[in-house]
């Protein structure tokens, strides 16, 4: 797969330092989603007011715009312990049976990439999450038995990039679902302006515009390329980020006004260059470029699709007019 700093994935070596530090603990600090946060403030105070806990709710949206955070966030709203798991990471119903029964009244189990639960654990979890019960088949065979444990009231906060692959039984069980919206330039820009006083570096207003322009109005695209433009500075400037720093970086990781990287520009330059703008099948572009087609479909389309550079037809991939300009390229008309 190909190593992208605009890659939405969250990498432990990279984000580390920028998960423990620039992450909001509070909706005060949480920059953006401004309806989501509305409706999960009346969410809380009420359930507050009962002395109840929290609906389950279920955060959906690309990857990187900050559906971990939110739930840290809620966490901390509601005064609850947050658990933190992720849906490949419980194999078996007994993995989850030991995380649920360590819970405590009013606990929060964050689980990320929920849709990627295992079936048998997500037939395990339905009655967790509906009646507070869990089911447990103790012995094999004809002396197997079931038993039936009440649970503590918790809240099940799950994250998806791919809620049309979640199951509709575990799905109707959330009580509140909200998609998480990209970021206008504005709010990618106060966000940098909060990170970089987090971090202790002085951010010129002209430079924040110029990252937030090629950030894909993604938070942790942005914070990952002020990540990097910070040390640019450090080395080859006097620490202060300004335009013309900002400028050689982006330039040295090979990313263009639009937040185009190599990758993005490859498949576009193929498409075009082979099979004169489209439309063409995603298994001929897999090929062509040399990439598999899950990371084709998952990481560098969507991006391409939001800003109307690419096209899916019912005959494939086409490049459009916007992209040919972009490029600086001219269609071919012929045909």
């Amino acid at each position: 797969m190909i190593d992208r700093i605009v890659d939405t994935t969250e990498d432990p070596e990279i984000d580390k330092e920028l998960e423990q530090t620039l992450r909001p603990h509070n909706f005060d600090n949480y920059i953006g989603q401004e309806k989501l946060k509305e409706n999960l403030k009346l969410a809380i105070a009420a359930a507050k007011k009962r002395e109840d806990t929290l609906d389950h709710v279920l955060l959906y949206g690309p990857p990187g715009l900050g559906k971990t955070t939110m739930a840290t966030v809620i966490a901390n709203e509601m005064g609850s312990q947050l658990r933190i798991t992720s849906g490949p990471a419980i194999e078996r119903a007994g993995d989850l049976a030991s995380l649920i029964t360590n819970l405590q009244d009013g606990d929060i189990l964050f689980i990320d990439e929920i849709h990627r639960l295992h079936r048998v654990v997500e037939e395990v979890l339905y009655s967790a999450m509906e009646d507070f019960k869990l089911d447990i088949m103790l012995g094999k065979g004809p002396s197997a038995r079931s038993i039936r444990l009440d649970l503590p009231k918790f809240t099940i906060i799950g994250a998806t990039t791919k809620t049309g692959s979640l199951a509709a039984p575990l799905r109707d069980r959330f009580g509140m679902i909200h998609r998480l919206e990209f970021y206008s330039p504005k709010e990618i820009e106060d966000i940098l302006q909060r990170a970089s006083s987090i971090l202790g570096v002085k951010l010129k207003p002209e430079a924040a515009e110029v990252l937030a322009e090629r950030s894909r109005l993604t938070p942790r695209i942005a914070n990952r390329l002020l990540k990097r433009v910070r040390d640019y500075a450090d080395v080859n400037g006097d620490g202060i980020i300004d335009t013309k720093i900002t400028t050689e970086t982006l330039k040295l990781l090979d990313i263009d006004s639009r937040g185009l990287d190599s990758a993005d520009r490859l498949l576009l330059d193929a498409i075009i260059e082979h099979y004169d703008g489209g439309p063409v099948g995603v298994e001929t572009i897999s090929a062509l470029i040399s990439e598999e087609r899950g990371t084709i479909e998952d990481f560098i389309e969507p991006y391409l699709m939001q800003i109307g550079f690419l096209q899916r037809t019912p005959r494939g991939r086409q490049v459009t007019n916007k992209a040919y300009t972009h490029l600086g390229k001219e269609k071919n008309l012929e045909g």
